[in-house]
């Protein structure tokens, strides 16, 4: 699948676990408008990656069912944190999250949600 054929309900669908689901979806949120396309391409980047290693997951797998071992040259491992840092920058998960809307503070009496 091309760059243009990749929608976020396309590439959400592409990752393979939830982790990377959710980042995806964190990345869309919290980027500026002017700095998504650039998240969104290296999600996709991530995502053809992926694309393009589904065969030999899928082999590795029904050498698994079938025999019970690893095919030659292949090797276990989570690629979770690979997807991820690949995917493109990340925001700081260290600082505090800002919440928007329900405001409890005697300050934002009236003001409503932001």
């Amino acid at each position: 699948m091309g760059h243009e054929d990749w929608t976020v309900d396309r590439l959400h669908v592409a990752l393979p676990h939830s982790a990377s689901r959710q980042q995806l979806l964190q990345d869309v949120n919290l980027t500026p408008i002017d700095s998504l396309p650039a998240v969104l391409d290296g999600w996709a980047s991530a995502a053809e990656d992926l694309e393009r290693a589904r065969p030999m997951i899928e082999a590795v797998r029904v050498s698994m069912k079938v025999r019970g071992v690893l095919p030659e040259g292949a090797e276990a491992r989570d690629m979770t944190a690979d997807i991820l840092r690949d995917a493109g920058p990340r925001h700081d998960r260290t600082a505090p999250a800002r919440r928007r809307g329900n405001r409890t503070g005697p300050q934002d009496h009236g003001k409503g949600a932001a």
